[in-house]
Protein backbone atom coordinates (compact mmCIF):
# COMPACT_ATOMS: atom_id res chain seq x y z
CA UNK A 1 0.00 0.00 0.00
CA UNK A 2 2.69 2.57 1.36
CA UNK A 3 4.63 1.53 -2.42
CA UNK A 4 1.53 2.72 -4.23
CA UNK A 5 0.86 5.68 -1.77
CA UNK A 6 4.43 6.43 -3.17
CA UNK A 7 3.96 5.96 -6.74
CA UNK A 8 0.70 7.71 -6.67
CA UNK A 9 2.45 11.18 -5.35
CA UNK A 10 5.58 11.03 -6.90
CA UNK A 11 3.27 10.84 -10.14
CA UNK A 12 0.82 13.30 -9.11
CA UNK A 13 3.75 15.98 -8.04
CA UNK A 14 5.55 14.85 -11.69
CA UNK A 15 2.33 15.62 -13.99
CA UNK A 16 1.11 18.72 -11.14
CA UNK A 17 -0.18 21.75 -13.43
CA UNK A 18 0.35 24.69 -10.94
CA UNK A 19 2.00 25.14 -7.29
CA UNK A 20 -1.56 25.07 -5.91
CA UNK A 21 -1.87 21.25 -6.97
CA UNK A 22 1.65 20.75 -5.74
CA UNK A 23 0.52 22.29 -2.25
CA UNK A 24 -2.56 20.14 -1.92
CA UNK A 25 -0.57 16.89 -2.98
CA UNK A 26 2.95 17.91 -0.31
CA UNK A 27 0.26 18.15 2.16
CA UNK A 28 -0.06 14.48 1.84
CA UNK A 29 3.56 13.55 2.21
CA UNK A 30 2.44 14.05 5.91
CA UNK A 31 0.01 11.29 5.47
CA UNK A 32 2.43 8.77 3.87
CA UNK A 33 4.83 9.54 7.03
CA UNK A 34 2.31 9.13 9.42
CA UNK A 35 1.75 5.34 8.39
CA UNK A 36 4.90 4.43 7.36
CA UNK A 37 5.75 5.35 11.06
CA UNK A 38 2.58 3.67 12.42
CA UNK A 39 3.87 0.69 10.52
CA UNK A 40 7.25 0.69 11.81
CA UNK A 41 9.24 1.59 8.67
CA UNK A 42 12.62 2.43 9.73
CA UNK A 43 14.18 6.50 9.36
CA UNK A 44 16.34 5.57 6.77
CA UNK A 45 13.66 4.19 4.56
CA UNK A 46 11.36 7.81 5.44
CA UNK A 47 13.87 10.24 4.53
CA UNK A 48 14.84 8.84 1.42
CA UNK A 49 11.26 8.66 0.44
CA UNK A 50 10.88 12.04 1.66
CA UNK A 51 14.07 13.35 -0.23
CA UNK A 52 12.82 11.47 -3.02
CA UNK A 53 9.14 13.40 -3.51
CA UNK A 54 11.04 16.83 -2.45
CA UNK A 55 13.73 15.96 -5.73
CA UNK A 56 10.43 15.54 -7.69
CA UNK A 57 8.80 18.75 -5.92
CA UNK A 58 12.35 20.91 -6.75
CA UNK A 59 12.08 19.35 -10.66
CA UNK A 60 8.21 20.06 -11.38
CA UNK A 61 8.76 23.53 -9.88
CA UNK A 62 11.74 24.15 -11.83
CA UNK A 63 9.75 23.24 -15.33
CA UNK A 64 6.40 25.25 -13.96
CA UNK A 65 9.03 28.43 -13.39
CA UNK A 66 10.41 27.54 -17.21
CA UNK A 67 7.02 27.44 -18.37
CA UNK A 68 6.48 30.82 -16.97
CA UNK A 69 9.29 32.46 -18.00
CA UNK A 70 9.99 31.36 -20.61
CA UNK A 71 13.05 28.82 -21.26
CA UNK A 72 16.52 31.07 -20.54
CA UNK A 73 18.82 29.05 -23.12
CA UNK A 74 21.43 28.30 -20.88
CA UNK A 75 22.33 24.59 -19.46
CA UNK A 76 22.30 24.47 -15.82
CA UNK A 77 22.54 22.51 -12.59
CA UNK A 78 20.63 22.93 -9.50
CA UNK A 79 22.42 21.95 -6.72
CA UNK A 80 21.46 20.77 -3.29
CA UNK A 81 23.42 21.08 -0.41
CA UNK A 82 22.97 19.68 3.63
CA UNK A 83 20.72 17.53 4.40
CA UNK A 84 18.89 17.21 1.10
CA UNK A 85 22.25 16.73 -0.65
CA UNK A 86 22.76 13.50 1.99
CA UNK A 87 19.01 12.31 1.43
CA UNK A 88 18.62 12.73 4.68
CA UNK A 89 15.81 15.10 4.79
CA UNK A 90 12.44 15.33 7.46
CA UNK A 91 9.45 16.78 7.34
CA UNK A 92 11.32 20.06 9.01
CA UNK A 93 13.01 21.58 6.17
CA UNK A 94 14.40 24.80 4.53
CA UNK A 95 16.44 25.01 1.20
CA UNK A 96 19.78 25.06 0.47
CA UNK A 97 20.42 25.45 -3.11
CA UNK A 98 22.54 26.63 -5.44
CA UNK A 99 23.20 26.82 -9.26
CA UNK A 100 26.07 25.38 -11.39
CA UNK A 101 26.62 26.77 -15.57
CA UNK A 102 28.89 26.13 -17.75
CA UNK A 103 31.33 29.26 -18.61
CA UNK A 104 34.35 29.69 -20.81
CA UNK A 105 35.87 33.10 -18.41
CA UNK A 106 34.75 35.40 -15.92
CA UNK A 107 32.97 37.77 -18.27
CA UNK A 108 30.60 35.23 -19.81
CA UNK A 109 30.07 33.57 -15.94
CA UNK A 110 28.26 37.13 -15.51
CA UNK A 111 26.22 37.56 -18.34
CA UNK A 112 25.20 34.28 -17.61
CA UNK A 113 24.32 34.70 -13.92
CA UNK A 114 22.36 38.10 -14.88
CA UNK A 115 19.97 35.83 -16.84
CA UNK A 116 19.55 33.27 -14.21
CA UNK A 117 19.12 35.17 -11.10
CA UNK A 118 15.79 36.41 -11.40
CA UNK A 119 14.72 32.64 -12.89
CA UNK A 120 16.25 31.55 -9.86
CA UNK A 121 14.31 33.87 -7.34
CA UNK A 122 11.14 32.45 -9.04
CA UNK A 123 12.37 29.06 -8.08
CA UNK A 124 13.34 29.90 -4.90
CA UNK A 125 10.05 31.50 -3.95
CA UNK A 126 7.77 29.12 -5.09
CA UNK A 127 9.94 26.28 -3.43
CA UNK A 128 8.91 28.59 -0.55
CA UNK A 129 5.14 28.25 -1.38
CA UNK A 130 5.18 24.55 -1.82
CA UNK A 131 6.72 24.02 1.57
CA UNK A 132 10.23 24.65 1.61
CA UNK A 133 10.72 27.53 3.61
CA UNK A 134 13.70 30.03 2.69
CA UNK A 135 16.98 29.55 4.13
CA UNK A 136 17.50 32.44 7.05
CA UNK A 137 21.28 32.27 5.89
CA UNK A 138 20.68 33.06 2.03
CA UNK A 139 22.12 29.49 1.41
CA UNK A 140 20.07 29.90 -2.02
CA UNK A 141 20.26 29.91 -5.67
CA UNK A 142 19.29 33.23 -5.85
CA UNK A 143 22.00 34.35 -3.71
CA UNK A 144 24.85 35.92 -6.98
CA UNK A 145 27.71 33.83 -4.97
CA UNK A 146 25.63 30.50 -4.96
CA UNK A 147 24.93 31.05 -9.12
CA UNK A 148 28.16 30.48 -10.31
CA UNK A 149 30.27 28.54 -12.64
CA UNK A 150 32.08 25.33 -12.33
CA UNK A 151 35.66 27.30 -12.63
CA UNK A 152 33.60 29.83 -10.03
CA UNK A 153 32.73 26.95 -7.45
CA UNK A 154 36.01 25.17 -7.90
CA UNK A 155 37.65 28.36 -6.53
CA UNK A 156 34.95 28.57 -3.58
CA UNK A 157 35.68 25.24 -2.92
CA UNK A 158 39.01 25.40 -2.93
CA UNK A 159 39.22 28.78 -0.50
CA UNK A 160 37.34 26.32 1.79
CA UNK A 161 40.20 24.07 2.17
CA UNK A 162 43.29 25.95 1.75
CA UNK A 163 41.51 29.25 4.10
CA UNK A 164 40.43 27.58 7.32
CA UNK A 165 38.47 30.11 9.20
CA UNK A 166 35.82 29.28 10.73
CA UNK A 167 33.10 30.67 8.29
CA UNK A 168 34.84 28.80 5.63
CA UNK A 169 34.67 25.23 8.06
CA UNK A 170 31.11 26.17 8.70
CA UNK A 171 30.39 26.53 4.99
CA UNK A 172 32.51 23.22 4.17
CA UNK A 173 30.25 20.91 6.14
CA UNK A 174 27.33 22.80 4.01
CA UNK A 175 28.30 22.89 0.76
CA UNK A 176 30.60 19.06 0.68
CA UNK A 177 27.38 17.60 1.38
CA UNK A 178 25.95 18.22 -2.43
CA UNK A 179 24.51 16.72 -5.16
CA UNK A 180 23.00 17.53 -8.38
CA UNK A 181 18.54 17.09 -8.37
CA UNK A 182 17.80 18.91 -11.70
CA UNK A 183 20.19 19.50 -15.03
CA UNK A 184 23.28 17.99 -16.26
CA UNK A 185 25.24 16.19 -13.17
CA UNK A 186 28.77 15.98 -14.79
CA UNK A 187 30.05 19.65 -13.74
CA UNK A 188 28.72 18.56 -10.06
CA UNK A 189 30.92 15.33 -10.43
CA UNK A 190 33.74 17.10 -11.71
CA UNK A 191 33.48 19.61 -8.80
CA UNK A 192 32.62 16.83 -6.52
CA UNK A 193 36.12 14.79 -7.67
CA UNK A 194 38.06 17.93 -7.92
CA UNK A 195 37.50 18.76 -4.27
CA UNK A 196 37.91 15.03 -2.84
CA UNK A 197 41.64 15.58 -4.37
CA UNK A 198 42.29 18.72 -2.91
CA UNK A 199 41.25 17.64 0.60
CA UNK A 200 43.05 13.62 0.26
CA UNK A 201 45.90 16.19 0.08
CA UNK A 202 45.38 18.96 2.65
CA UNK A 203 45.93 17.00 6.24
CA UNK A 204 45.98 20.03 7.89
CA UNK A 205 42.20 21.05 6.07
CA UNK A 206 41.34 17.11 7.90
CA UNK A 207 42.99 18.32 11.53
CA UNK A 208 40.43 21.65 10.93
CA UNK A 209 37.64 19.41 9.83
CA UNK A 210 38.08 16.92 12.82
CA UNK A 211 38.10 19.88 15.38
CA UNK A 212 34.82 21.58 13.65
CA UNK A 213 33.19 17.71 14.43
CA UNK A 214 34.37 17.22 18.19
CA UNK A 215 32.36 20.59 18.82
CA UNK A 216 28.77 19.19 19.65
CA UNK A 217 29.15 16.61 22.26
CA UNK A 218 26.69 14.21 23.26
CA UNK A 219 24.72 15.25 26.14
CA UNK A 220 25.66 12.53 28.61
CA UNK A 221 28.05 12.99 31.89
CA UNK A 222 29.96 10.64 33.72
CA UNK A 223 27.43 9.85 36.18
CA UNK A 224 24.36 11.17 35.40
CA UNK A 225 22.49 9.62 32.25
CA UNK A 226 21.64 12.97 30.38
CA UNK A 227 22.89 16.33 30.40
CA UNK A 228 20.27 18.98 29.72
CA UNK A 229 20.24 22.78 28.58
CA UNK A 230 19.95 24.10 32.18
CA UNK A 231 18.13 27.26 31.83
CA UNK A 232 16.40 29.39 28.61
CA UNK A 233 13.70 28.13 26.25
CA UNK A 234 15.35 24.89 26.10
CA UNK A 235 15.25 24.26 29.78
CA UNK A 236 15.48 20.30 30.96
CA UNK A 237 15.68 18.76 27.06
CA UNK A 238 18.30 18.02 25.14
CA UNK A 239 18.80 18.46 20.83
CA UNK A 240 17.92 15.80 18.96
CA UNK A 241 19.85 16.82 16.08
CA UNK A 242 22.45 18.93 16.89
CA UNK A 243 23.41 17.16 20.11
CA UNK A 244 22.67 13.30 18.50
CA UNK A 245 22.82 13.16 14.84
CA UNK A 246 25.41 15.79 13.48
CA UNK A 247 28.11 14.49 15.51
CA UNK A 248 27.86 11.19 13.61
CA UNK A 249 27.07 13.40 10.08
CA UNK A 250 30.47 15.27 11.20
CA UNK A 251 32.58 12.29 11.83
CA UNK A 252 31.35 10.18 8.59
CA UNK A 253 31.90 13.49 6.47
CA UNK A 254 35.29 13.71 7.55
CA UNK A 255 36.52 10.65 7.24
CA UNK A 256 34.55 10.06 4.09
CA UNK A 257 35.90 13.40 2.14
CA UNK A 258 39.92 12.47 3.77
CA UNK A 259 39.44 8.55 1.82
CA UNK A 260 37.87 9.61 -1.26
CA UNK A 261 34.71 8.08 -0.70
CA UNK A 262 32.15 10.42 -3.47
CA UNK A 263 29.02 9.25 -1.35
CA UNK A 264 27.37 12.09 0.44
CA UNK A 265 24.73 10.21 2.33
CA UNK A 266 25.92 9.69 6.12
CA UNK A 267 25.10 5.49 6.38
CA UNK A 268 26.23 4.88 2.98
CA UNK A 269 29.78 6.76 4.11
CA UNK A 270 30.03 4.61 7.29
CA UNK A 271 29.08 1.55 5.70
CA UNK A 272 32.26 2.49 2.52
CA UNK A 273 34.37 3.07 5.62
CA UNK A 274 33.71 0.01 6.96
CA UNK A 275 34.76 -2.05 3.96
CA UNK A 276 37.53 0.38 3.39
CA UNK A 277 38.72 -0.83 7.27
CA UNK A 278 38.74 2.67 7.95
CA UNK A 279 36.27 1.62 10.60
CA UNK A 280 35.96 -1.80 12.62
CA UNK A 281 32.92 -3.60 11.57
CA UNK A 282 31.18 -4.09 15.03
CA UNK A 283 32.03 -0.07 15.30
CA UNK A 284 30.21 0.62 12.52
CA UNK A 285 27.41 -1.44 12.98
CA UNK A 286 27.08 0.18 16.08
CA UNK A 287 27.27 3.79 14.85
CA UNK A 288 24.42 3.10 12.59
CA UNK A 289 21.97 1.10 15.09
CA UNK A 290 22.57 4.81 17.20
CA UNK A 291 21.68 6.73 14.25
CA UNK A 292 18.93 5.18 13.53
CA UNK A 293 17.62 5.30 16.66
CA UNK A 294 17.93 8.93 17.47
CA UNK A 295 16.73 9.63 13.86
CA UNK A 296 13.79 7.66 14.55
CA UNK A 297 13.05 9.36 18.13
CA UNK A 298 13.19 12.53 16.13
CA UNK A 299 10.63 11.76 13.64
CA UNK A 300 8.25 10.17 15.89
CA UNK A 301 8.72 13.83 17.95
CA UNK A 302 8.33 15.29 14.89
CA UNK A 303 4.97 13.59 14.04
CA UNK A 304 3.23 14.01 16.99
CA UNK A 305 4.27 17.52 16.72
CA UNK A 306 2.44 17.65 13.52
CA UNK A 307 -0.58 16.36 15.31
CA UNK A 308 -0.86 18.41 17.92
CA UNK A 309 -0.16 21.74 15.91
CA UNK A 310 2.93 22.98 17.71
CA UNK A 311 5.60 23.97 15.43
CA UNK A 312 8.60 21.34 14.45
CA UNK A 313 11.51 21.41 17.23
CA UNK A 314 14.38 18.86 17.74
CA UNK A 315 14.69 19.51 21.33
CA UNK A 316 13.25 16.43 24.06
CA UNK A 317 12.43 16.23 27.30
CA UNK A 318 14.04 12.82 28.19
CA UNK A 319 11.85 12.22 30.93
CA UNK A 320 9.26 11.66 28.52
CA UNK A 321 10.55 8.61 27.43
CA UNK A 322 10.43 5.48 28.89
CA UNK A 323 12.79 3.29 30.65
CA UNK A 324 13.68 0.96 27.92
CA UNK A 325 13.57 3.73 25.37
CA UNK A 326 15.58 6.61 27.62
CA UNK A 327 18.60 3.78 28.07
CA UNK A 328 18.61 3.17 24.18
CA UNK A 329 18.55 6.76 23.86
CA UNK A 330 21.29 7.13 26.28
CA UNK A 331 23.62 4.14 24.70
CA UNK A 332 22.85 5.99 21.27
CA UNK A 333 24.52 9.47 22.27
CA UNK A 334 27.75 7.68 23.78
CA UNK A 335 28.35 5.82 20.35
CA UNK A 336 28.62 9.20 19.00
CA UNK A 337 30.98 10.37 21.85
CA UNK A 338 32.90 6.84 20.70
CA UNK A 339 33.36 7.83 17.51
CA UNK A 340 34.30 11.60 18.46
CA UNK A 341 36.96 9.93 20.70
CA UNK A 342 38.31 7.92 17.90
CA UNK A 343 38.61 11.27 15.73
CA UNK A 344 40.48 12.91 18.82
CA UNK A 345 43.41 10.01 18.71
CA UNK A 346 43.23 9.79 15.01
CA UNK A 347 43.99 13.53 14.24
CA UNK A 348 45.86 13.93 17.93
CA UNK A 349 43.63 16.61 19.29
Amino acid sequence: LQRVDLVHLAQAISHADSFETLVIIRGRILQLVDNMLAHGASSTQITHIITLLNDHTVCRVIELAIEALGDPGIAFTWLCFGSEGRREQTLHTDQDNGILFEASDAAEAAHIRGRLLAFAERINRDLDTCGFTLCKGNIMASNPQLCLSRQEWQRRFGSFIRESTPENLLSSSIFFDLRAVWGPSEGCEQLRRGMLDEIGENRLFQRMLAENALRHRPPVGRFRDFVVTRKGEGKATLDLKVQGLTPFVDGARLLALSHGIATCNTLDRLRQLVEREVIDEKDGAAYEEAYHFIQQTRMQQHQQQARDGRPYSNRLDPDNLNHLDRRILRESFRQAQRLQSSLAVRYQL
